[in-house]
């Protein structure tokens, strides 16, 4: 039986066998894509991707040009969970206060005097929608980097904790197009997954013209509480990994350090800076998860493989003679994947 988490109320999931968990997280996974679906048409990697991002407790960044149903499928997440949502739209004009809150002068009902008292901004929320996050200055980016790693925010000098469980979905439009400003990178390595979204097969478009222009689709109806999300988050963090799989994972990140000992030449012809430490985690962490959604009960090394790509791909850093010959990290990642030996032992 596992123990009551400290320092919280307890829940009937508190008082479950992981066994048990690891079945019903798999299921929640399928109650939410199903509800997904009924707005969403195809795109089954990003789906798979946000929800290992969301039982995994990671954040995430969709990237892509306009018109690709990014912010529909953040906000159609959010109503598929019992959670309290908050949306940001993002605007060369918004200032840092508009994300966290601020001190407004109220007067005192019941003294007559004025004081000073905290507004909370809608970054106070479970999940929050930052929509087009690079149409906005580093300043404002800067705003959500402490909610972002630490769950909580400082204003004027006081800290504030943020509920649990607390997610950043982002959409980003490609930082070529006019009126965008780069992540900073000490942000971009907060997002767990960067995760690209294309246009659509052929079918799948026509399928969502005729749906878009017809009848409003089923209303999409929450199937998975706050109790259920922070449950499922701590039986992912439980579930073992053989050390292997561990291991390659920090493999895969250190061989993307052009300063490393016996780096490829690739690597330090194209790359500036690898990924960090954080990488692994995100790689670990997502691994466990993407086998809980599909039913296993241990990570392995193709869960590993899945999710080096939206992993690394904001984490390297190539420099201009990548740029200049079209060398994107994710064909660097490509290449890592058939190079970085996996280890030959058995889970």
């Amino acid at each position: 039986m596992t123990a009551p988490v400290q320092g919280a109320a307890a829940t009937e999931f508190d008082h479950l066998d992981d066994a048990t968990l690891a079945d019903r997280l798999q299921g929640a996974g399928q109650r939410i894509a199903a509800e997904l679906r009924k707005v969403i048409v195809g795109q089954d990697a990003v789906v798979e991707q946000a929800l290992i991002a969301l039982f995994a407790g990671g954040n995430c960044l969709l990237v892509g040009v306009p018109g690709l149903a990014k912010t529909l499928l953040i906000s159609t997440l959010a109503r598929a969970l019992d959670l309290r949502f908050s949306r940001i739209q993002f605007t060369p004009d918004l200032m840092p206060s508009d994300v966290t809150g601020t001190d407004v002068i109220q007067d005192d009902p019941a003294t007559g005097q004025r004081r000073l008292a905290f507004l909370p901004g809608p970054v106070f929320a479970n999940v929050l929608l930052a929509d087009e996050i690079n149409r906005t200055p580093p300043k404002t980016q800067a705003a959500l980097l402490e909610a972002m790693q630490e769950r909580r925010v400082t204003v004027q000098g006081r800290t504030y904790e943020l509920d649990k469980p607390f997610f950043v979905f982002a959409t980003q439009n490609p930082i070529e197009l006019e009126g965008t400003y780069p992540l900073p990178e000490a942000q971009l390595d907060r997002f767990m997954l960067e995760v690209m979204l294309d246009y659509l097969p052929e079918e799948d478009e026509v399928a969502v013209v005729k749906a878009t222009t017809a009848l409003p689709p089923e209303a999409v109806q929450p199937v998975v509480t706050k109790d259920e999300i922070l449950a499922y988050q701590r039986v992912v963090r439980r579930l073992p990994i053989a050390d292997a799989v561990t291991r390659y994972a920090v493999a895969l990140v250190r061989a993307t350090r052009p300063s490393n000992e016996g780096s490829a030449d690739y690597i330090r012809q194209y790359v500036s800076y690898g990924a960090s430490v954080r990488a692994a985690q995100a790689l670990v962490l997502g691994a466990k998860a993407r086998a809980l959604l599909q039913g296993r009960a241990s990570a392995a090394f193709d869960d590993v493989k899945a999710l080096a790509r939206p992993v690394l791909r904001h984490r390297v850093l190539v420099n201009f003679q990548a740029q200049s010959e079209k060398m994107t990290t994710d064909r660097i990642v490509e290449r890592l994947l058939q190079s970085v030996p996996v280890p030959s032992s058995s889970l």
